[in-house]
């Protein structure tokens, strides 16, 4: 039987809980490997996914449980793109400091965003930064 290439969406409104969103990432990884993407490719959309979607849950939301995460990822054999968001204030994506700078090494923050970047071809951030959609094209 031939897999089905066409195009798909996923998207849903998980709450604000750090267990809630593992079935959905699974799913997005399942299908991307049903395309035929190489396990070194879905490790890094599983890592920039997950580490948006917690953002979300954590900074955004705080762990509210009366607010949402609200995802939504398109998919298909030669790229993933997916938008984040979360019903908090927001903050300036410019304003974390990097990680990776020596005199941040030690500092917890900015982490998730550093892992985002690396992974994915281009992370953009709306919404007053509520919202970061991120993209990964293979050539």
């Amino acid at each position: 039987m031939t897999p089905n290439l066409e195009p798909r969406l996923i998207s849903r409104a998980l709450p604000s809980t750090l267990t809630a969103y593992h079935d959905f990432v699974q799913e997005v990884l399942t299908t991307l490997a049903d395309y035929g993407w190489s396990k070194e490719l879905l490790f890094g959309v599983h890592m920039a996914l997950e580490e948006s979607i917690t953002n979300a849950i954590r900074h955004g939301n705080k762990h509210d449980p009366t607010k949402r995460v609200h995802v939504e990822c398109e998919l298909s054999p030669n790229r993933f793109c997916a938008r984040i968001c979360d019903e908090g204030v927001g903050y300036d994506p410019q304003a974390v400091p990097d990680c990776c700078c020596p005199e941040n090494l030690e500092s917890p923050g900015g982490r998730g965003l550093a892992l985002m970047r690396a992974y994915m071809d281009k992370v953009e951030h709306s919404n007053h930064g509520k919202c970061v959609t991120m993209e990964k094209v293979l050539d």
